[in-house]
């Protein structure tokens, strides 16, 4: 039951549970084949892309079954459901997460040497439990022409990857914790936009409403006919292109000193500009206007030769100290939100959770006990005591941001590359002071922490989101979040372990990043061992002067609510989704500016379906040729990237 009586519509049933569950494997054999195999990468951009194809003929056959029996079909809240579990598992099999960790368990027994000397530098230090050893079950992995199923490879897989399964589990959980006490501020209070999910609550509109739309069908045949153009001319090059996709514009800055700001890139996603077109007007515009002033950092750290001397500008640093200073006034100003759960789960004050998807006493429990194991977890690997509970708190904090530019800006791309817990505290602490157990657990790590483009905790509040659009049972929602958990890493770890030991990791059968995932990493840690290093004060220098322009941005806006530029484009101006995407952004703010001074917002809602639709015919037809391309064992156009 819901507030004042009413119902929740059915969603998390036995029925979207059970087509959620045979949907799991063919929905990460499909990663698998698309990232792993043929170097394309579908879990780099929201919303998934993969997922909305699913989503997207389910809804359809929904619909036909409907006109022959509503019992047949499938309700709005049961296709969000399945939507929600298969996001969550899409984030775990992805490029950013297992796919690293099942890589870099074997690799450095596998290729330690007397030239790298690791054998001496770390392997004796590295934690047998969570790691594979055994050369034999190794050389089936990296040969292939072999099979999982034997004793010895189940034997030498199994210890590790239950171990790895607890602390996902763990990991996802401790999030789902975090969300519980951000949803209602977030959600009901600031009622934050989350362009992301608009999409798929489109598609999934009752009665089909969506799909009526003749500018939704403009949309999506515009979008149909670019893919379908490229896709004749990757296989007849007679054909013409159509440029859209990412491209080069760096030849027209070579000359000193317009050379320092690197390389330019051009892409015109009619996915990226049809999602874009839902974020907020002035974050639009503070996205690529802060893009091109970090271009200008470039060129004035190059004219004054600062760049050859250091890192100048710094950029990850100043990002880093940015996020948390916006993240820290997000919470100050929902202070009174906070103290009155606290207040609740102290017994305090009386605060109705009803709707949440854990108690508040619940989830502060949950917290409390989830971060407790992963500091024995890490404990145990070798971690030291004083650096796990930094290193923890970083990442969430860095979780929360993310989950933050979801909700506010649904910029299609998070990747944070060098913005993670490690990276941070090297520059604070040194590697000589973390030492080298400490550092091990880093590398390990790293898998969750490369980048966070499929971080799975903007796809939890998400769901939360969703479940409160569409009636959903917020507790049902907990239950399926962490059902997709416990299912997706175990069906992760089996069906990349078998296509492994099938194919064989050093084969050539496989993209770059089969064996580039262990040789960063490794040689990563290799480098941190021979060449220490100390605390980096310009580094903190600049995380300072970060965190205090990204206030000072958030007070003027609070002070001046006309001031069009936001902190998180000045956060995200050096990222790799702003470096390929912003002249998206650009044509998204250009076309809605338009609209609306023109139009007005009767104008900028009569266009919506129309941009959705955009975004979804580049969908579903780059779905169809990454489908055809896995079914002909051959790399036909792909929309992205």
């Amino acid at each position: 039951m819901r507030k004042g009586g009413a119902r929740y519509q059915p969603s998390v049933t036995l029925k979207s549970i059970a087509i959620a569950t045979l949907l799991i494997p063919l929905n990460v054999y499909w990663i698998i084949q698309l990232e792993v195999v043929r170097y394309t990468h579908p879990t780099l951009i929201h919303p998934l892309s993969n997922v909305i194809f699913i989503l997207f003929w389910l809804t359809v056959f929904s619909l036909f079954l409907g006109r022959l029996s509503p019992k047949l079909s499938l309700s709005r809240g049961e296709l969000m459901a399945i939507y929600i579990v298969l996001c969550i598992v899409s984030s775990l099999c992805s490029h950013d997460m297992m796919e690293i960790l099942v890589s870099i368990m074997g690799y450095p027994y596998r290729f330690a040497s007397p030239e790298n000397e690791w054998a001496d530098l770390f392997l004796k230090q590295l934690p047998s439990w969570l790691t594979v050893g055994d050369e034999k079950a190794l050389k089936g992995f990296y040969e292939g022409e072999s099979t999982l199923y034997t004793a010895r490879h189940i034997r030498a897989w199994l210890t590790p990857c239950l171990w790895w399964t607890s602390f996902i589990i763990v990991l996802l959980f401790t999030m789902l914790c975090i969300n519980v006490f951000l949803r209602k501020q977030w959600t009901e209070r600031e009622r934050l936009s989350y362009p992301i999910i608009q999409l798929p609550l489109e598609m999934t509109e009752r009665r089909g409403g969506f799909f009526r739309e003749r500018l939704m069908w403009l949309g999506f045949s515009i979008a149909a006919l670019i893919s379908i153009v490229n896709l004749l001319n990757s296989i007849f090059p007679s054909v013409p292109y159509i440029p859209v996709k990412r491209r080069s514009i760096g030849y027209l800055f070579t000359e000193r000193p317009w050379n320092a700001m690197g390389d330019v890139r051009l892409s015109f996603y009619p996915f990226a500009i049809g999602i874009s077109f839902m974020i907020p007007l002035d974050l639009l515009l503070s996205c690529w206007v802060f893009y091109w002033i970090y271009k200008m950092e470039l060129v004035v750290g190059g004219v004054m030769g600062w760049r050859s001397t250091s890192r100048f500008p710094f950029a990850d640093e100043q990002a880093f100290g940015a996020y948390i200073g916006i993240l820290l006034f997000v919470i100050w100003t929902a202070r009174s939100h906070f103290k009155s759960i606290f207040k609740h789960v102290l017994g305090m004050e009386r605060v109705d959770d009803s709707e949440e998807p854990l108690p508040y006493r619940a989830a502060a429990a949950g917290f409390v006990l989830g971060f407790a194991y992963l500091f024995l977890f890490s404990y145990r690997m070798g971690m030291a005591a004083w650096a796990i509970p930094i290193f923890f708190a970083i990442y969430y904090l860095l979780g929360t941001v993310i989950a933050r530019i979801r909700a506010e800006l649904g910029f299609l791309v998070h990747d944070l590359h060098h913005i993670d817990p490690h990276s941070m505290m090297i520059d604070m602490f040194g590697t000589r002071r973390l030492g080298t157990r400490t550092l091990i657990g880093f590398s390990l790590y790293m898998f969750f922490n490369r980048a966070y483009r499929a971080h799975p905790m903007p796809q939890e509040l998400e769901a939360m989101k969703i479940g409160e659009r569409v009636g959903m049972s917020q507790r049902r929602i907990a239950f399926a979040i962490m059902y997709a958990v416990v299912v997706g890493a175990i069906v992760t770890f089996w069906l990349l372990l078998d296509d492994y030991y099938r194919h064989g990791a050093e084969s050539g059968y496989y993209g770059p990043w089969a064996l580039g995932f262990g040789r960063g990493i490794y040689r990563q840690l290799e480098n941190w061992l021979n060449y220490p290093r100390d605390p980096d004060v310009p580094a903190m220098l600049f995380m300072a002067g970060g965190f205090a322009f990204g206030v000072l941005l958030m007070l003027v806006r609070t002070r001046f609510l006309w001031f069009p530029l936001h902190p998180l484009g000045y956060a995200m101006a050096n990222s790799w989704g702003m470096y390929n995407l912003w002249s998206c952004l650009f044509v998204a703010w250009l076309v809605k500016w338009i609209i609306l001074r023109h139009g007005g917002l009767k104008s900028y809602r009569r266009a919506v379906p129309f941009f959705l639709g955009m975004a979804l015919g580049d969908f579903i037809f780059g779905n169809i040729w990454s489908i055809a391309s896995v079914v002909a064992n051959t790399t036909l156009y792909q929309f992205w990237p």
